[in-house]
């Protein structure tokens, strides 16, 4: 199974008072993973939207493990769960920079619309990811 991995740097503004980033900036980078695995692909989220689609979130997980600190690298890692016919789950862990210490793992679900809103299929071009790259079909 393909996986992108996406260095990140931890910068003043994504910290609290105690230099810890705050909780829902790990959802912000899950968005980076993701997006950097779909341009890996060859797939970037502008080819769906020039196909009138979108991926809105629908559901996301988070378990809180260890934390990241200001001006520390973190690697975002991230990889399809699954492909299925209207909607998308991606999984993602974040590692401290030598990738040695877990500090979150999470998931993130997306529906596929068009650009009212209406659900839709998953477009070809994705499905054919999921021979192309052994992506679960989640059937």
């Amino acid at each position: 199974m393909v996986s992108n991995f996406t260095k990140v740097r931890v910068i003043y503004a994504d910290t609290d008072a105690m230099g810890i980033v705050y909780h829902t900036n790990y959802i912000k980078w899950f968005e980076v993973g993701r997006n950097e695995l779909m341009r890996q692909l060859g797939v970037a989220y502008t080819e769906l939207e020039k196909l009138g689609l979108n991926l809105p979130l629908t559901k996301v997980g988070c378990h809180y493990l260890l934390p990241a600190k200001y001006d520390q690298f973190v690697t975002v890692e991230t990889k399809f769960d699954y492909i299925k016919r209207a909607s998308i789950r991606f999984n993602s862990h974040i590692w401290d920079e030598e990738g040695k210490k877990l500090l979150v793992e999470g998931y993130t679900i997306h529906a596929c619309t068009n650009m009212e809103g209406k659900i839709r299929r998953i477009p070809q071009l994705l499905l054919d990811l999921t021979n192309k790259f052994n992506i679960n079909k989640g059937e």
